[in-house]
């Protein structure tokens, strides 16, 4: 007998030889990424400093996670920004970084391959620009970017006075193509950040890159800014203090020459003053940044990256640059605000600067590139509770190293010879003021943190022999 076909199995039936229609692609997210240089961890209203304006930096934190124990992983030279600039854009550690870009002659068959995250963004179909301080040469620029203009090759500059080039496909960068810019630094960033957006073409995603010089010195910012805070007001921080209580083998590098010695209350309240000033007048053009996105109707589909290369102390102590690795010179502000972000919400999880690296592959759907060794945030923005490292390391030239957990900080000096220790606890004392390492009840803590430090130094890349009598990068 005949059987009568169904309409459910001629539907299955039809269904079965019919080709597998493919869902659309979903849109890949786009990427604002905003830089700061010089700026401490603690230098933003909304995360408990009541001195400092930061309505927009604010906003993002409300807008998104904020991270509250970043760190970058130091300096082998003084200008700590260009390490740190390159662990970020590679997702390697300071010590491979140095031997492949900074000083890629220091050893021979040390070199390892690397690329950029702008760079991996790019081969996925990404439309890659950048503005600002960009303090690794142009062939590392044109490698990272496709796209550009306001490009300022150097470390620091008269913020009026910026020397700045548009991008040049050839890579050369020619110095009679220079012009100086014709607005304050961070307008002169943000304008060509904001044409980009404007004109760009609306069919690939997109990965801004606005690196500011503010608030890195000299700190001149415009006097509406300098009117918001008077010197005299402004609160000495706890960990003040007149000179560096021993030599930690940087003590006349160029950060530190910009105060007298010992170092007055007064003088340290005006480079206080002066400092947020120029981190108010930065977050004022991130505001207008913040303002285009929302205009261009992508906001939605935007993550909007907030971060700075490395902190300052400013008088903390007793010392004015990044050359050391205390909390307030290795310790970063970062917020990422975007689809599926919490917002409003912190992550106390310690992590690395260049953790960002993998982490923007992560949101883009591209693959983390080959000899990443940082670790993606995707589990903090998934669960904000989540857990980071159990220890993040720091270096600073052949003169110091350092390890912290959660709970306590071990630094390791070198200095001619002549070694000292710091141990802090940093759960009673965060602003790093008491030095345990010369308690006899420590001793044991001591030689458990040196021995981490010494395991992920060696795992860093790093040759040092902490017990040698000298020590190398």
């Amino acid at each position: 007998m005949r059987r009568t076909m169904s309409r459910r199995d001629f539907l299955s039936t039809v269904g079965a030889a019919a080709p597998l229609v493919a869902a659309p692609p979903e849109k890949r997210p786009n990427f604002v990424f905003i830089f700061t240089d010089d700026q401490r961890f603690d230098t933003i209203r909304a995360l408990g400093n009541r001195e400092v304006h930061t309505p927009n930096m604010d906003r993002l934190v409300k807008q998104g996670l904020a991270f509250t124990h970043v760190f970058t992983m130091g300096g082998t030279i003084p200008a700590i920004c260009a390490p740190s600039r390159v662990q970020l854009m590679t997702g390697q550690t300071l010590f491979h970084v140095h031997r492949s870009i900074i000083q890629p002659g220091d050893a021979a068959g040390s070199r390892r391959p690397f690329t950029l995250f702008p760079e991996a963004l790019h081969q996925a179909g990404y439309a890659t620009f950048a503005t600002g301080k960009w303090h690794n040469g142009p062939a590392l620029f044109n490698r990272a970017f496709r796209d550009g203009a306001a490009i300022f090759f150097g470390g620091m500059s008269d913020h009026d006075k910026v020397r700045v080039v548009d991008y040049d496909p050839s890579g050369r960068y020619l110095k009679e193509n220079a012009h100086t810019g014709n607005a304050f630094s961070s307008e002169l960033f943000t304008n060509a950040a904001l044409q980009f957006l404007r004109n760009r073409k609306k069919d690939n995603p997109f990965l801004l890159y606005i690196a500011y010089t503010s608030p890195h010195d000299p700190r001149m910012a415009p006097q509406r800014y300098r009117d918001l805070y008077q010197a005299k007001n402004i609160r000495l921080p706890a960990n003040y203090l007149p000179q560096h209580p021993f030599d930690n083998g940087e003590m006349k590098v160029r950060d530190e020459l910009l105060a007298p010695f010992p170092r007055t209350p007064e003088e340290v309240q005006e480079h206080i003053a002066s400092y947020y000033a120029m981190i108010s007048e930065v977050d004022a053009q991130i505001g207008r940044v913040l303002d285009e996105v929302e205009r261009s109707g992508e906001a939605d589909n935007t993550y909007i990256i907030f971060a700075s290369d490395n902190g300052l102390a400013v008088g903390r102590h007793g010392l004015l640059g990044k050359q050391n690795l205390y909390d307030h010179s290795v310790r970063v502000p970062m917020v990422i605000a975007g689809p599926g972000i919490p917002k409003g919400r912190r992550s106390h999880a310690l992590c690395h600067l260049m953790d960002l690296c993998p982490t923007i592959c992560d949101l883009a759907r591209v693959p983390i590139p080959d000899k990443v060794e940082a670790r993606s945030l995707k589990p903090q923005l998934n669960n904000p509770n989540a857990p980071g490292r159990d220890a993040v390391i720091f270096a600073y030239r052949h003169l110091q190293r350092g390890v912290r957990t959660d709970r306590y900080k071990l630094i390791l000096y070198n200095v001619k010879g002549v070694k000292t220790a710091q141990l802090f606890d940093l759960q009673k004392d965060p602003d790093e003021r008491h030095n345990l390492a010369g308690d006899p009840g420590q001793a044991a803590r001591i030689r458990e943190l040196k021995a981490l430090l010494q395991q992920r130094l060696r795992e860093a890349g790093d040759r040092t022999d902490l017990d040698a009598p000298d020590w190398t990068v």
